[in-house]
């Protein structure tokens, strides 16, 4: 279905014209940064529409012959205008016999008076009629007897209709979230729309839904505040049916859980998801809409075995009574638009159960059978609206799927990701040819191995738009469904999602962030937007490092790298307080709307992570023997955790009035939890003092000697600490003068971080030792330093990454240059892993290259001037992705070395503690190989695409000087270019550090 539409003759629209009209006309900045993603304006010198004017609403027509889900849409735009102008429109069912304007709201072949106007010539829907959920919006003079002139939306088929309705709320400044996450709307006594006409061409993807999944705190929130005799009823689900249509979606997987009722439990239910026209499906486990966890005990205990036995879930021991199970539903369902899982699992999500089948190839038969079955229901009971069908090859499913499954023609593939984000496997050409078409079942929220993340929105969109971009070049672009948990949290990743579903197009590589300054905009103004989309770009970076909801024990080092731990949390720092600073200056309406999509997901996982962080400066406390410093770092580290409470107690009881009453919860009883209370030790009092030192890289002692280079100018630390309770005086000094120190003494009660630096300006050229001594009565601690000055002229020489404290580390961005090859390239993705930036080989659709790899692959350069000479370890981070039907491969050479080609991990085992798991518990794979530098000064390290779609963050040499126990690369090395003051800032301090 191409999205694309002709170019229009009539003069070019442009978003800054546009946004710079509504600042002219005073509808910024609470009101949409731009018009919906994959509208075409048109300008021309018809002016604008008044829907209120002068304490008057224009009435809102819609014809009565038209589909009642465009009725009650209309209904929520009489509100809209509403929440914007204070007026309520009224909704005529028949024309006016005399107005000077109105809003005409029509279907094409369902409403008389649009289909006039086309027949007239007055309303163009060349690129609408025919399309699926495609709309034109615009205004026409005179356009029926009686009426002077018109706001014309009109849709291809209903859901066309209804999405050009929600386009004008959101055009007039109401947000999709306006309930869900209590987006303001900005009152104003003129609203106004502009002449148009808007296209709305038809979806990228047919099918854009979401799986609501692991929905206890929804269930929790639902029973509380809106139906208390009911774990999940119409009542909710009316209002999220409404978020969908305003996110431009037509598909729901329901809450299928225990705690939850089940779809189908209240008759409501599916009734008022086909009059608001959204299409029900169901998941991998809940085969033709059939809720086994509820549904299938009752009915085995109506259908009990001649000998009173009850029947069990096995297709291969009970077909019978399951299949009348199945049609049972069916039956019930056929008169709704609704999708059809075909297939089977075990009851809630556990593996297929076929006590006479054991073998895969008896499963593949078991298999066949059952969707024979399946489809022949279907036939009989639903007959040609049983569309679409889906089968999901999930889990071991998939196995069986790739052992010769049979799955008919028409029906939809659905492909998993392995629940992490990245795509299990993409159809080949014979499945892209299937009528049926290809999908994704994609997860933005996840219970299951290794991990879950279940809290927070943590999944970077960059990484989302790299795999959706890769399916869609594969052609999968029948049906989306991402689960999203129980939706709060995931506002920000649904609604790009959404829009990625609408219009892949729309955002490229270079431009993920482009989408939240759009979005934000939208909901808090454009004034902030680029602010709040940088914030939120890097609350996604560092969960990119690590997601809070898998953060544990001894995960990040508080030794090497300047403490890498602190220098992230130093980051997370700098975070909160610009986000918090930033939500003070924000008018007070928007702030529960703020708290919700900003700053409670960044102090929320600032403070997971800080809590774990003191626990680690803890524990390495009591090992090192401190004394009052271990009591502080636990104190830290329970402070922490009980803010973290209170900051989760404030969402529930007092943003939005309390209306969010148990919806958010880190630590639910049901589900998985984040990561809760960490342990600490505390050391009993005792009445003494005594002074201990460990200097960076050691956790005890100096034996690691600090290492200083003029390239990177580095900074370390020297931890002074007291092993007692009682104060001690201390004292340190350097034996060179043109080392600094940030404190030289004092009185010390629990501990000091000493900053070690040189004055290079007064450092002779050449290799020198130094020592710092730290002494305190008759203790004394002698710290050994190794500096190496090449001279300002070598670092203003230098033409690349250069080679200091005992490695060579790049950010894989900073190319020298970038070789295409074949029709395939490197590309930049900014917002991609754990720096701004990674590079991709792109299309995804590339062939693999896996001979003369110097001649024929794409390449990327990267110029290294080396000290030291040997063979070294070389680490590759590689973001993971997986091809469970290829590889996923690249190789590395240093000059004109032979390629060396490196194989990460394909296939996802679903285990915990295997490679997989520890790729999607870091975000990256460290892919190793070794190169050969024969003399010191001048190369170039080459990397290789050989499998398309490999995403490459960063690259580590290990010349000698790299610490086995730190979990992130290091900084980078200097470059004159890329890097010039590669000297990371200092780590976060202790109170009294």
């Amino acid at each position: 279905m191409p999205h694309s539409a002709p170019q229009d003759p009539s003069p070019s629209w442009t978003r800054k014209a546009f946004l710079r009209g509504l600042t002219a006309a005073g509808l910024a900045p609470l009101l949409p940064a731009v018009l919906p993603a994959d509208a075409h304006a048109v300008s021309g010198a018809r002016r604008d529409f008044d829907l209120v004017r002068d304490g008057a609403a224009v009435d809102v027509f819609v014809d009565a012959a038209d589909d009642p889900a465009v009725v009650r849409a209309a209904g929520d735009l009489q509100a809209d205008v509403e929440r914007v102008g204070g007026v309520r429109p009224a909704l005529r069912r028949t024309p006016p016999e005399r107005s000077t304007a109105l809003v005409l709201v029509g279907t094409l072949g369902a409403s008389p008076v649009i289909d006039r106007l086309v027949a007239q010539g007055r309303l163009d829907v060349g690129r609408v009629k025919g399309r699926w959920e495609a709309s034109v919006t615009q205004v026409v003079e005179r356009p029926a007897p009686g009426v002077d002139r018109a706001l014309v939306i009109a849709g291809s088929d209903r859901r066309g209709t209804v999405y050009g309705i929600y386009d004008t709320s959101e055009r007039i400044g109401v947000s999709p979230w306006y309930w869900w996450a209590d987006v303001p709307v900005e009152r104003r006594d003129a609203v106004t729309v502009p002449a148009g006409p808007f296209v709305r061409c038809e979806p990228s993807v047919r099918y854009r839904g979401v799986f609501l999944n692991d929905e206890q705190n929804l269930t929790t929130w639902s029973h509380r505040t809106q139906e208390p005799d009911k774990n999940i009823g119409p009542q909710t689900y009316q209002r999220f049916f409404e978020l969908l249509l305003r996110l431009k979606a037509n598909y729901l997987w329901p809450a299928m859980h225990p705690y939850s009722d089940f779809f189908n439990k209240y008759r409501e239910n599916p009734e008022l998801a086909d009059r608001y026209g959204i299409v029900v499906g169901s998941s991998h486990p809940e085969a033709l809409l059939r809720n086994g966890v509820h549904e299938w005990d009752p009915w085995a205990q109506e259908h009990r075995g001649a000998d009173g036995s009850l029947p069990v879930y096995d297709y291969t021991v009970n077909p019978g009574v399951i299949s009348d199970y199945w049609r049972a539903r069916a039956r019930e369902n056929a008169a709704y638009e609704s999708s059809w899982t075909i297939g089977m699992r075990g009851l809630h999500d556990s593996a297929l159960e076929t006590k006479n089948a054991t073998t895969i190839p008896e499963k593949v038969v078991v298999m066949n059978d059952i969707i024979a079955d399946q489809r022949r229901i279907l036939a009989e009971e639903v007959g040609a609206a049983a569309e679409p069908q889906i089968f999901i090859p999930y889990k071991e499913v998939l196995d069986l799927y790739n052992a010769g499954v049979q799955v008919p023609d028409d029906v939809t593939l659905i492909w998993p990701d392995d629940n992490h984000g990245n795509m299990r496997q993409l159809p080949t050409e014979a499945e892209r040819a299937r009528s049926g078409g290809n999908g994704i079942y994609y997860h933005l929220s996840y219970w299951g191995r290794p991990r879950s993340y279940l809290w927070l929105d943590t999944t970077q969109l960059a990484k989302v738009w790299q795999e959706l971009r890769r399916v869609y070049e594969h052609r999968v672009d029948r049906m989306w469904i991402f689960n999203v948990g129980d939706l709060k949290s995931i506002e920000t990743g649904l609604s790009f999602s959404m829009d990625m579903a609408w219009d892949v197009d729309r955002w490229d590589a270079d431009d993920v962030e482009g989408f939240l300054a759009e979005w934000y905009g939208r909901q808090f103004g454009l004034r902030h937007a680029r602010e709040i989309a940088a914030l939120r770009t890097e609350y996604y970076r560092l969960a990119a490092e690590r997601r809070p909801e898998f953060i544990d024990r001894n995960i990040f080092s508080v030794v090497h790298h300047g403490d890498e731990a602190g220098r992230r949390m130093a980051a997370y720092d700098r975070l909160l307080e610009r986000t918090v600073a930033l939500g003070a200056e924000l008018p007070a309406a928007c702030r529960d709307a703020f708290y919700e999509l900003l700053q409670y997901p960044v102090h929320g996982a600032y403070l997971m992570n800080l809590k774990y962080y003191w626990a680690d400066r803890n524990a390495l406390a009591v090992r090192q023997g401190r004394g009052a410093g271990s009591n502080r770092f636990a104190d830290l580290a329970e402070a922490a955790h009980a803010q973290e409470a209170a900051l989760t107690k404030r969402y529930n009881t007092e943003v939005a009035g309390g209306k969010w009453d148990g919806y958010i919860n880190p630590y639910p009883s049901q589900i998985p939890k984040a990561p809760g209370r960490p342990a600490v030790t505390r050391v009993a009092r005792q009445e003494t003092s005594g002074l201990g030192v460990a200097a960076e890289g050691n956790e005890t002692g100096a034996q690691r000697p600090l290492s200083f280079s003029s390239a990177t100018r580095d900074r370390r630390f020297v931890d002074v600490f007291n092993t007692g309770f009682l104060a001690v005086a201390w004292a340190a000094e350097a034996d060179r003068p043109w080392v600094r120190l940030s404190a030289s003494g004092g009185s010390l009660t629990e501990q000091i971080r000493v900053w070690v630096e040189v004055d290079w300006a007064r450092t002779p050229e050449g290799a020198h030792d130094a020592t710092v001594t730290v002494t305190s009565g008759g203790q004394r601690f002698e710290v050994p330093l190794k500096v190496v000055n090449d001279g300002e002229r070598a670092r203003v020489r230098a033409r690349g990454f250069v080679e200091a404290g005992g490695y060579v580390s790049i950010d894989a961005v900073h190319t020298e240059r970038r070789v295409a090859r074949g029709g395939a390239r490197w590309r930049t993705v900014r917002g991609l892993g754990r720096r701004a930036a990674a590079v991709e080989a792109a299309p995804s659709t590339a062939a693999p290259i896996t001979s003369d790899l110097a001649a024929r692959a794409p390449e990327l350069r990267y110029r290294v001037r080396f000290s030291s000479t040997g063979s070294f370890p070389v680490t590759v981070f590689r973001l993971p992705s997986l091809d469970e039907r290829g590889a996923r491969r690249l190789a590395l050479a240093l000059d004109d070395q032979p390629p060396v080609v490196l194989s990460g991990q394909a296939v996802a085992t679903g285990n915990r503690g295997d490679a997989w798991a520890r790729n999607v518990e870091e975000g990256v794979e460290k892919l190793t190989t070794t190169v050969t530098v024969g003399e010191p000064g001048e190369h170039v390290l080459r990397v290789f695409m050989v499998d398309p779609a490999i995403a490459v963050d960063q690259i580590v040499i290990d010349t000698g000087g790299l610490p086995a126990a730190a979990y992130l690369a290091p900084p980078e090395s200097y470059h004159p270019l890329f890097n010039p003051d590669p000297n990371p800032g200092p780590a976060l301090a202790a109170p009294d550090q």
